[in-house]
Formats: structure tokens, sequence, C-alpha cells
């Protein structure tokens, strides 16, 4: 009986309100939806998912417009369907399945329901400038021949995200409001509530409390009529309150009421934000169109993830998925490492602001003894959250926080940032350099787990992965402490990366395999897993392993190289499972950590093929984004696969800015330094934008004859400089211009991903070896089969020939020839080796 009296009260409570105040809920006449050139449009596939991300608000669903809402960090409702009643046309309309088209803008995404009566679109988008307990929204526009009933159902939640307590079942309760009204979503108690509005509806199934407990969807009912209605804008408004105050029914129909009014203006400035980004933000222009898509959809994707933590600051969360019966939606929360590693992406496009949020956001959290945070749930700072084994869990962010602060300083030029954090990085350093239980100088897993958090032979004692990334740290704490003028501690840091990459190459090399293991146990024992591990040893510079020729041969094989991306272990390792997290699995991770080493050492066709297999990935799943793990021997993402993944992302922007087009920003020296690495078929590219510390500039690049010839222009900012290590590279004018020296013949390979489900097929390059008068490729793919490459010949007037494949001339226009490889019969992957001879 309190219960139902207090629900009275506020009823009426809310009431006085509406009374004061003027129109109350209303359509909206009109809001400016654009075109853009990154739109994505394709028929809906059921089962395949969306995700609306903004930094308060968060919409997870499938493309038949089936979706959970989150005005974060609480899961407002789930379930949401849609179903309707054409007058005259006398049968139930399920909407979501005749949802036919999806369509996802940077600003928004849209699905279309079509039905032969009418057409509904689901306008969805999550507004970073929302006001604090809002943040998702939903806009209906409906055409129709004949008045339309539809009625709209969720599940109702109101559940903070994980680890947060969850305080009862939620209990929706409509309170009425002029000619319609909304909904208020109660728990047990009165701390935690949420709504739910939409101009004309009005509540379906109410049970009377005399009704035995059962389930019923919360329900809007809306009717809409053609001659009055038009092309109308019906919002569904969400709001959370998580206070005494802010919970109540007053305060979340105030809310509601708000956000009605100023929609079109936060539509406006949201989708302004997304349209100033391509013209502020590193782009770039190259004959792949494609491509150029894909990467302006990667730095969008990394932008959709800032999130508001109230009262916790600001961060980027590892990525989003549906969060089904759990509160947990995909990795929706603050990840140390994930954040470090796409920092490099952050400030390859000139986010330097998002880079020095996220280092501030892990310097604050920072342990006591030095070391760095590992994750951190948008609902931290409502619980014991440091109680819990998570916050420090992982060792991996101590070393990449060192790194990652020496990329942003040198490319942003902040070296102010640097010195205020001081303490945060000399406590960092002293936490890495004094946990080494073993005594070999190289900084363990003793403090937390590297890479893997579960192995079946048992958890490693030092991964080479861990041990690359103290040997990259150690040389990034040389440079910091050189700009913090300490030279004796820069010399020392320096000493230290010398000696640790000498240690690795003592535990780790296997000389009778050609390859380094996966972990050194301590007293001669090895784990000789084979893995991609060791590619992470070119991540941050060009000093990596020392005998990786034989490995890097391996990794571009089929062993490694599935047609959408890396294995963690080769496929003919007895460790190997393709459907576990870290035994066999393909992450777009790695695959970008791949290419970026295989750029950097010259394998440049097995760089391009794994770059383009993560830029690939943008269309194949979540439109826009890409996911987090795929199946190691299918072309299918794990069903719990998060679809909308940071570093996924991260990984087409880095291997394009950094292998590609081998750009390494020095705001210090107020240069770029180049080692581009062009497509064959590619006659010219430009990067926009870039930055270089405060400096603004463009990158052109352009082939004449047997050179590429790079040229940048300052548009902002004092002039930038061009400079390069490449042998034979000439700089000119000033360092306004590079001319790079081109092979007499390059070839270009094909890219693609296969048909869902599909297994590795492609063809394979795992290995190309320049001569002054040959270009050998050592090829490989099934047997029988036939391969087609693309031959370009760079100097004027070249006689050209083919052993192991057969040149057709190209045409005028092109220059390029085909080069046909026919593969020889057999079973599975066979060799083939292919010499052009000039």
């Amino acid at each position: 009986m309190k219960r139902a009296v207090w629900a009275v009260c506020a009823v009426l409570a809310v009431c006085s309100v509406a009374l004061g105040q003027v129109g109350g809920f209303h359509t909206i006449d009109s809001l400016p939806l654009k075109n853009s050139d990154l739109a994505l449009r394709q028929h809906v596939e059921a089962g395949k998912p969306f995700t609306v991300a903004g930094a308060r608000g968060v919409m997870v669903g499938e493309q038949q417009g089936t979706f959970e809402a989150w005005v974060l960090p609480v899961k407002l409702f789930s379930d949401f369907r849609i179903t309707a009643h054409l007058e005259g046309y006398d049968v139930p309309i399920d909407l979501n399945r005749d949802a036919a088209e999806i369509e996802v803008y940077p600003d928004r995404t849209v699905i279309t329901y079509a039905h032969i009566g009418f057409r509904v679109r689901q306008i969805m988008f999550a507004p970073n400038g929302a006001a604090k307990g809002t943040g998702a929204v939903v806009l209906f526009q409906i055409n129709s021949i004949k008045p339309l009933d539809l009625t709209f159902s969720m599940r109702p939640a109101v559940q903070p995200m994980w680890p947060d307590k969850q305080e009862g079942r939620p209990v929706p309760e409509w309170v009425k409001e002029g000619a319609s009204g909304y909904y208020v979503i109660h728990l047990d108690y009165p701390n935690l509530a949420g709504a739910v509005a939409m101009p004309g509806a009005e509540p379906g199934i109410l049970a009377p409390y005399q009704e035995k407990p059962t389930y019923y969807p919360m329900q809007l009912k809306l009717h809409y009529d053609p001659q009055k209605d038009g092309a109308k804008y019906f919002p569904l408004l969400m709001a959370v309150g998580m206070t005494d105050k802010t919970a109540t029914d007053a305060a979340l129909y105030e809310k509601l009421l708000q956000l009605n009014d100023e929609l079109p203006q936060i539509y406006k400035a949201h989708a302004a934000i997304y349209a100033q980004m391509r013209q502020k933000m590193t782009m770039i222009e190259t004959p792949d169109q494609e491509l150029n898509r894909d990467y302006a959809w990667a730095v969008t994707a990394v932008e959709q993830l800032k999130a508001k933590l109230d009262p916790s600051g600001e961060c980027v969360v590892a990525g989003y998925y549906s969060s089904g019966d759990s509160a947990r939606p995909g990795f929706g929360w603050c990840f140390g490492r994930d954040a470090l590693y796409t920092i490099y992406a952050m400030d390859g496009y000139g986010d330097f602001q998002l880079s020095r949020t996220e280092l501030k956001f892990l310097i604050e959290r920072q342990r006591a003894d030095g070391k760095i945070m590992h994750e951190y749930s948008q609902t931290a700072a409502l619980t014991d959250w440091k109680s819990l084994p998570y916050m420090y869990a992982e060792a991996d962010g101590t070393p990449l926080f060192l790194m990652a602060m020496r990329n942003y300083v040198r490319s942003s030029g902040d070296v102010a940032f640097l010195k205020e954090n001081r303490e945060a990085v000399e406590k960092a350093w002293q936490f890495e350099t004094t946990h080494d239980t073993d005594g070999d100088g190289i900084y363990d897993n003793s403090q937390g787990t590297g890479w893997v958090e579960s192995w079946p032979p048992g958890m490693p004692h030092q991964e080479i992965y861990l041990a690359e990334l103290d040997r990259q740290a150690s040389s990034a704490m040389a440079d910091l402490d050189k700009l913090l003028g300490d030279e004796t501690a820069s010399h020392a840091a320096a000493a230290r990366a010398t000696a640790v990459r000498k240690t690795i190459e003592e535990e780790y090399y296997l000389p009778a395999k050609h390859r380094y293991a996966f972990s050194w146990n301590g007293n001669g024992k090895r784990d000789e897993t084979s893995t991609m591990f060791p590619a992470l040893a070119w991540w941050d510079g060009n000093q990596g392993l020392e005998h990786a020729d034989a490995s890097f041969r391996l990794w571009a094989s089929h062993e490694f190289s599935t047609d959408w991306g890396v294995r963690e272990v080769a496929a003919n390792d007895p460790m190997y499972n393709p459907i576990s997290y870290h035994q066999g699995s393909v992450w777009p991770l790695f695959t970008g950590w791949m290419s970026v080493a295989e750029y950097r050492t010259g394998h440049v066709l097995a760089g391009y093929a794994s770059l383009m297999q993560n830029a690939d990935l943008t269309t194949a799943q979540d439109l826009g984004a890409v996911t987090e793990l795929l199946s190691g021997d299918y072309f299918v993402p794990f069903g719990r696969s998060t679809t909308h993944q940071l570093w996924s992302s991260a990984m087409v922007i880095t291997p394009v800015l950094t292998g590609m087009f081998g750009i390494e920003a020095d705001a210090l020296t107020q240069t770029i330094a180049l080692d581009p690495h062009l497509p064959a078929d590619w006659n010219e590219a430009d990067v926009k934008h870039v930055h270089v510390g405060d400096s603004v500039c463009s990158l052109h690049f352009e082939r004449r004859g047997q050179s590429l010839i790079a040229r940048v222009t300052t548009s902002a900012g004092k002039p930038v400089r061009l400079a390069s290590d490449v042998k034979g590279a000439r700089v000119m004018d000033k360092g306004a211009a590079i001319a790079f020296p081109l092979p007499a013949v390059e070839v270009a390979i094909a890219h693609g991903l296969p048909l869902p489900g599909a297994r590795t097929t492609q063809m394979k390059v795992l290995a190309e070896t320049f001569a002054p008068h040959s270009l050998t490729l050592d090829l490989e793919a099934e047997a029988g089969t036939v391969a087609t490459l693309k031959a370009r010949r760079n100097a004027a007037k070249l006689k050209l020939t083919a052993e192991g494949g057969t040149l057709t001339a190209g045409d005028a226009e092109s220059g390029l020839d085909a080069l046909r490889v026919e593969f020889p019969a057999g079973n599975g992957y066979v060799q083939k080796t292919v010499t052009l001879r000039w």
C-alpha cells in the first residue's frame, strides 16, 4: 500500500508540473538530415548487428530493427519491436519482419520498414552533446495510404552497467500528461528510475494490481493519420535519473520535455561535429575509393566511442555489443591497453585532445606503486571497484603507457604535458623496472597477465609479447628522459633497451626452427608454440628482432594468414584452436600489428594484404565498424565478438598512415619522416590535414617514372619539412619535397573478403626479393588455381619477361601488365616462385 500511495502522489506531482507547461510533448516538423558520401546502404540482413554510440547514450541491436537502449550507464530497455495495423487491412503486421533497408551515416543510423500500404523510417542517433540523463534518441518518420496504428513494444530494464548493484524488478507506470503521457519505470529504491515517451502515444497493456504476476511488454500505441500527421517526426524520448532528486517523476518529465523541445538543435549540433571531422582530421584521398571510405569510418568509429563517466571524467570505451540478459554491453567500459594502442591512431589523425584526455584519465587512476590500470567500468565510481580484481589485472598497460606518452608528445609537441605528469611517468618506469622475478632484466608476468588470460599448458612466466613491450618502453623512456632534461637517466634507459633486445634473442630465438618462442618460463624452459606475437617487435619503431625473415614468411603463409586476417597461433601448431579466445582466432588487432611490421621490414605486398583485410571488415558485419575477433577456420565473427571495437578500427588507421604512407610526424623538430609504400597500381595519392603539433599540412604523392615524389604543403602553423632515411631518397626544395627511388618493376595484388562461412583460399605472398634486374615473388595458393597480379613498368621501354607466370601487355591508359600465375595440381596450398626479369 505504501508503494501505491507513493506512486499516486508522484503522478499528482507530475500532473501539477504539467499544468505549468505550454504544449507538452510534440512531434518534430523537420530535421536537417543530410546525405553523406560515407553513407553505407544495404538490404537488411536479419541477425546482423548495428551500433549507434555516443558519449551519453548507446543503442545496439540487429538490422531488422530490434535493439536495446542505454542512457549511460543504465540500460533503459531491451527487445524493442514494432507491430502495425493498417485501416481496412485486417491482419497484424510485424514490422521487424518487413525491415527492408539499413543506412548508416556518421551521425545516425536509419532502418526502413516497407509494406505495400505504408513505410516507416526508424532514425537513431546518440548525440555527444546530450544533457546528462539523456543521450539516445529515435525518430520515426511515417508515410501511409490510410490511417495506421503502431505498437512499439519493449522490455523495461533500468539496469545499471556491470558491476553496479541491480535494484529490483522494473515496474513501468503510465503518467497521463495532456492528450498523451509517458512511462516512468520504477525500481525498488527511489534513487534510480527511467522514463520513455512519444508524442501522441497512449499506453499499451497495463495489468491491474489484482492480476496474477506475469510478464507483459511495455507498449506505446500510436495512431497515425496521413491527412493530419503528414511526414512529421515522432520522437521516442528517453531519460534516466540516478539520484533521489533526478529519479522523481517530475524531474524525469522535465528532462523528457526539454529533450523534446531542443531536439532539432541537438541533432543539428550533433551532425555538425561529424561533418567538421572530415575537414579537421587527417583523411586520405587515393584511387581506392572504398579504402578512403573505410579509413574515414575508422576515424568515425573511434570518435563514437567517447564516454562521459559522471562523476569520473571522460575516456574512450573498448566497444559495444548487445548485452542480452546481462548488464555488459560488449566491452563498454574503459580499458587501459585498448586505449593506449588506439592513441597511435588518434595521434595519427590529429585528435591530440582525445589522446591527452585518455592519458590524463589513466594517470588519475594510476596505482600508488606506478602500475597503470587495466579496466574501469562506467559504474566503477558507484561501486567499490578497487576491491574487485579487474582494475590492475593486466601487466601490459604500464609499458604501453610509456610508449603512448612518447608517441603523443612527439606527435603533438606537448612537452608541457609530459613535464606536468613527470611523477606519473617516472612511477610507471619504476614499476616496470622493478618487477623482474627471475633476474633476467625483463619485465615479466608476475604483476598480471601479459596478453593471454588463459593458456592450456599453464600461464606463461614471461611472454615475448610483454618482453617486446618492455624493450620498446625502455626506448620510449630514453626519449622521455631526454625531454625531461635527465641525460643520465636517458642513457640508462637506452642501455636497458639494448640489453633487453639482446636477452630476447638469447631466450626466445629457436635456431633449429628459425623462429621465436611464445614465452620464456625460466631455467631454459620455453613454450615453443608458433604465434604471431613476435611481430609486435616493430610496433613502435623499426628496430625489431634480428632473425625474423623466416617468421615473416611463415606469418604471410596460409598457416597464419587467413583471407580475413592473421591467426594468433599457426594452424599447424598442436595448440591451435580456431574458436578459442587465445589459441587461434583472428583478431583485427593482430592483423594491424602484423601489417605495420610487414611494411616496416619491406614485406610490402604482405603488409598491404593485412591492411586491406582489416579495412574490408568495415562493411562485413556492424556497418562502419570493425569487429573484435573471428574464427580462425571460417569467415565468421564470434557470437560474442564486440562488433564496434575500438582498437579494431584503430588498426585500419595506423597501418594506413604509419605503414602504407610511412608517416612519422615529429612536432619537436617540425618534420615528417617518410617511408611510403604506395600500391603499384596507384599513380598518386593525398593525405589531407596531417597534424604536426600546432601545424596542419597535406602530403601529395605522385609517381614520375622511377621516382615517387612526395610534397608537403603547410596550411596552418609553422612550415613542416620532410625527411627520410630511405636509401637513395633525395630531399628537395629545402625539405618541401622528397624523391624516392622506385624499382623498375612493381607488382600489385587484389584484395577482398570471401563469402561468409568460407575457408581460406586466396593467394599469399610469402616473400618479394628485388635484385638489380629482377623481382622474385614466392607465392602460395590452393593447388590447381590461377591467380592474376598486376605488373607495373616504371622504367621506360623496358623489356619484361616472366618465369613461372605469363605476362599479358596492359592497356595504354593503365600501363599495367597482367601477370597470370597457374599453381600446380596437388592438395591444399602449394608454393610457386615467379621471377620477373628486365
